[in-house]
């Protein structure tokens, strides 16, 4: 089997140029939204309220115990079924696959980073927080100056490989016919019957991808955590990747 390095080189414009472009903005606008939908969620979900606490489990439970394909497909395919949708503004938006994707990825990583920052806020120092208290800090100085930021340097590793599944899961995008990385793949593929040379290409560029996320959590990881001089010792091992 000859590998085709002239048809590798001549994709890369559209790989680069279209599907990157695409697949990092659909990565970068999820993240970001789906961590501002987090903060205020994992706050509450740490809440010693059942109801409020039980609550907002019931939503990260049916998100994180669903394949994200099918949350895809029910946002794209379903909500064009109700008539009172598509009578609304909201379907100048739903009928577009990207903002279907934008939805799905959000609620979906909002999920996961919600848990992730429910179990920081619980393994931050209660020492700390009480010692806040008896001082005669407000609830919310707390929560702001004490609680938020300690949480933000726990869940930091959980949440570099967060970003890198959520990262990964962009790929099913173009089963709902955007055109990022793996759309294009597929579409060079369908005119040139080369997968075998495209599909090693754009695996190679995820890699890529992901080594530069993990790479720039490890700095933010480091500045953070500077004032103790080393990696902490109960840290995931550089680069480990969890499976959901």
């Amino acid at each position: 089997m000859s590998f085709d390095f002239p048809l590798i080189w001549n994709s890369l414009p559209d790989l680069l140029g279209r599907g990157l472009v695409l697949t990092i903005q659909l990565t970068l606008l999820s993240v970001l939204a789906g961590l501002c939908l987090a903060v205020p969620l994992g706050i509450l979900r740490a809440s010693h309220n059942p109801w409020i606490s039980k609550s907002i489990y019931i939503y990260t439970y049916v998100f994180r115990g669903t394949p994200l394909l099918i949350q895809l497909f029910l946002i794209y395919y379903g909500l064009g079924q109700f008539h009172w949708i598509k009578s609304t503004f909201l379907w100048d938006f739903l009928r577009e696959g990207f903002w279907c994707c934008l939805i799905a990825f959000t609620l979906n990583t909002a999920a996961y980073t919600t848990e992730i920052l429910r179990g920081a806020i619980q393994n931050v120092s209660h020492g700390e927080v009480e010692a806040a208290r008896a001082i005669g800090m407000p609830r919310f100085t707390v929560l702001r100056r004490i609680i938020l930021p300690q949480a933000f340097r726990i869940m930091l590793p959980a949440y570099s490989n967060e970003v890198v599944l959520m990262l990964q899961a962009t790929s099913i995008a173009s089963l709902v016919t955007l055109l990022e990385l793996t759309g294009v793949a597929r579409v060079i593929i369908a005119r040139t019957f080369a997968p075998y040379e495209l599909f090693i290409t754009i695996a190679l560029i995820y890699l890529a991808l992901t080594y530069g996320i993990i790479w720039l959590f490890k700095k933010w990881e480091q500045h953070l955590m500077r004032h103790l001089g080393e990696r902490p010792a109960d840290a995931p091992a550089e680069g480990a990747l969890v499976t959901r």
